[in-house]
């Protein structure tokens, strides 16, 4: 695979995304979604909006049914490419069923065997790809920005959606997290929220961190080794907590990452086993928060790692409710951009 020229993104100003502003860019002049980049820049009634539209797709809250099954014509005629450059199983699987259930027609491109493996620039794939009247891409990428090189470059009738770039951002990560806490804490206003392990790797730690602002949590906590928090995180409105006894402490609810050993270079960690022992949410841990606190994580999980088995799924871990709602939500983003309710569509 070719790698991405970063000097042709233009708005990424540093290894970690910050600084890219996009709403201008993923928006319509009317507020309405144009692609989805990023959580950041969102409104809350717009955000507040997707996570309305996901509960017609997502079934009661007391059903174990969810979205099976259920299938709408919406975006029939529509052709949606899961265009993805880094492996993937669960986000894929949930975009490509998301699609499915609103009628639109797939392609997954397989990235090895794709012309990019022979040269081809990824503005050359994208424009090849347009002229078979393709309607939206969704995108994962290893270089923070990409979705955003993609949606400059794209046509006016295409629309790109960003399946996680780099450690920059996982928007419909952070949209079906939020709206799995909304199902069991509506009043986000009363929430602490604990976001704890490999934060520095981690795309989806600030996009929660984005959304729950917007939210309006009123407590949000970063908790980690200092090897594993970015230096100025605190800018974005959390709190750094060092010992994860203090950092859990009263938390309502607690997001575990995943330790992203592939984009590590160096040692960050003395070993996995001395991460779980200081930083892991074992049994004895969970004993100590409170009763109905809710476990989460966006998988896939280390077991032994950043969480013990028997937690993962256990009765206060919510992580299959995770993917689950990852099928609603997706719809909502796809349905709301392509669909009759969307932007220049």
């Amino acid at each position: 695979m070719r790698p991405l020229d970063a000097s042709r993104i233009g708005t990424v100003r540093n290894s970690q995304g910050r600084g890219l502003m996009t709403h201008p860019l993923q928006l319509t002049p009317d507020g309405r979604l144009r692609h989805l980049l990023t959580v950041e820049g969102l409104s809350r009634p717009l955000l507040t909006d997707i996570l309305d539209q996901a509960e017609r797709y997502a079934g009661q809250p007391s059903s174990n049914r969810g979205s099976r099954g259920l299938k709408v014509p919406l975006l029939h005629g529509k052709t949606v490419v899961n265009l993805f450059f880094e492996a993937s199983t669960r986000t894929r699987m949930t975009f490509e069923l998301a699609a499915k259930r609103l009628s639109a027609d797939v392609l997954n491109l397989q990235i090895a065997a794709s012309s990019t493996s022979k040269g081809e620039t990824l503005l050359d794939t994208l424009k090849t790809m347009e002229a078979m009247q393709v309607d939206m891409f969704v995108i994962r990428h290893e270089a923070s920005g990409a979705a955003h090189f993609f949606a400059q470059h794209a046509a006016p009738e295409v629309a790109i959606l960003n399946a996680g770039d780099g450690r920059h951002a996982h928007p419909t990560q952070a949209l079906l997290d939020m709206f799995t806490i909304r199902r069991h804490r509506p009043d986000f206003e009363n929430l602490t929220v604990a976001i704890v392990g490999d934060i520095l790797h981690s795309r989806v730690a600030r996009s929660d961190i984005h959304a729950l602002r917007i939210l309006g949590a009123k407590e949000i906590r970063v908790v980690g080794p200092r090897t594993l928090i970015p230096a100025g995180i605190e800018a974005m409105g959390v709190t750094v907590h060092n010992d994860i006894d203090s950092g859990l402490a009263d938390a309502d609810v607690v997001i575990l990452l995943r330790l992203q050993k592939e984009r590590m270079v160096g040692a960050f960690l003395p070993s996995t086993g001395e991460f779980h022992r200081d930083f892991g949410l074992t049994k004895a841990r969970l004993a100590k928060l409170k009763p109905e606190v809710l476990v989460m994580h966006p998988g896939p999980i280390n077991r032994g790692v950043e969480i013990e088995g028997d937690v993962a799924y256990g009765e206060r871990s919510l992580i299959l409710e995770q993917v689950e709602h990852g099928i609603a939500v997706r719809m909502a983003v796809m349905g709301m951009i392509l669909g009759d309710e969307g932007a220049d569509s």
